[in-house]
């Protein structure tokens, strides 16, 4: 997918610090929006809480994991909090290329790596709207040991200054106004002259329009 631009389906790929609520943003978006699907992404984390395999992730082992590593299968794949994250190359490849709009709940250096690979990708991060917000969440999902808390919360200082380099930032303060920024941006993509061309060839073509 090097430098590929011909995909007629957008991929979106959604960053955040742990707690900052974007697994339940891109969750709700996917309930909305009918022509958007979420790749599932591999880890070699242990589920949590309600987590189903194939739902949420795609759970394997690190000796899998690497292996797929050195296969080339990975799209992306980055180290988080001592677990191991990757994106399925075949699977994003055939969902765009079949003309699906694609979206990606990763960590920043996945995004970044993608970004690279495939220009058109639109990056978004999810931010809090402070830190002792950010910290409350963490406490109230109540899936982690105070000292993963921690980690999690310094880690997310290091996420949360690459916020920068994405092209578009939202801040979920609150859910509702989140939600709403995170549609628009996805619709207005949607509606992009280079996006559009990719996606309605024949209405192009028939407009003479290259």
């Amino acid at each position: 997918m090097d430098q590929a631009t011909d995909y007629p389906g957008n991929l979106f790929v959604v960053a955040a610090p742990s707690g900052a609520g974007k697994s339940s943003l891109v969750n709700a978006l996917l309930q909305m929006d009918s022509h958007l699907v979420v790749s599932i992404s591999h880890t070699t984390r242990k589920p949590r809480g309600q987590e189903q395999q194939g739902r949420e992730y795609l759970f394997i082992d690190e000796p899998e994991f690497r292996r797929k590593i050195a296969a080339g299968e990975f799209f992306e794949w980055a180290e988080v909090h001592g677990n191991l994250y990757g994106t399925s190359r075949a699977e994003v490849e055939h969902l765009i290329g079949s003309g699906q709009d694609v979206v990606l709940e990763i960590d920043y250096q996945g995004a970044l790596q993608i970004k690279k690979l495939f220009p058109n990708a639109i990056l978004i991060f999810i931010l809090p709207p402070s830190w002792d917000e950010l910290a409350q969440r963490l406490t109230r999902r109540g899936e982690d040991q105070p000292e993963v808390i921690a980690q999690r919360l310094a880690n997310a200082r290091i996420e949360v200054a690459q916020a920068k380099y994405f092209d578009f930032v939202i801040i979920n303060a609150l859910f509702e106004t989140a939600l709403f920024d995170l549609k628009a941006i996805v619709h207005s993509q949607r509606l992009k002259y280079a996006a559009l061309r990719r996606s309605k060839p024949a209405v192009f073509a028939a407009l003479n329009l290259s």
